[in-house]
């Protein structure tokens, strides 16, 4: 099983970026999906979630500039994240979570991405 996310960089505050993960070696279509960051020093924490079912789930900081996405034929997940602030500065990886549910905590997810490097410059 592989996670391949891709897509961070270097934005200014209040900028978009476009994270993808793309996944490989499971059936996809039947996994829950989410991103978590970690900055330096810190944990790693939920920011978002997607059901099989494509219902969601957002850590209360990223609701309204986030909006995670799924598209099952590319076996691929999305963060579009916009006006972007410095505080979401970190490692974004994706998670995968056999069984279709989702939550925000990182026990039930089985398969992490190598994770993608955001930084937001002031």
């Amino acid at each position: 099983v592989q996670l391949q996310a891709s897509g961070g960089g270097l934005v200014q505050a209040g900028g978009s970026l476009r994270l993808s993960c793309a996944v490989s070696g499971r059936a996809f279509s039947r996994d829950g999906m989410a991103w978590f960051r970690q900055a330096p020093g810190k944990e790693r924490e939920f920011v978002a979630a997607i059901s099989w079912r494509s219902t969601t789930l957002y850590e209360d900081s990223v609701k309204g500039r986030f909006t995670i996405s799924r598209d099952n034929a590319k076996n691929t997940v999305y963060l579009q994240m916009d006006s972007l602030k410095p505080e979401d500065a970190a490692v974004y990886f994706c998670a995968s979570r056999p069984g279709g549910a989702v939550d925000s905590g990182t026990a039930g997810y089985s398969y992490w991405g190598q994770g993608t490097q955001v930084t937001v410059s002031s």
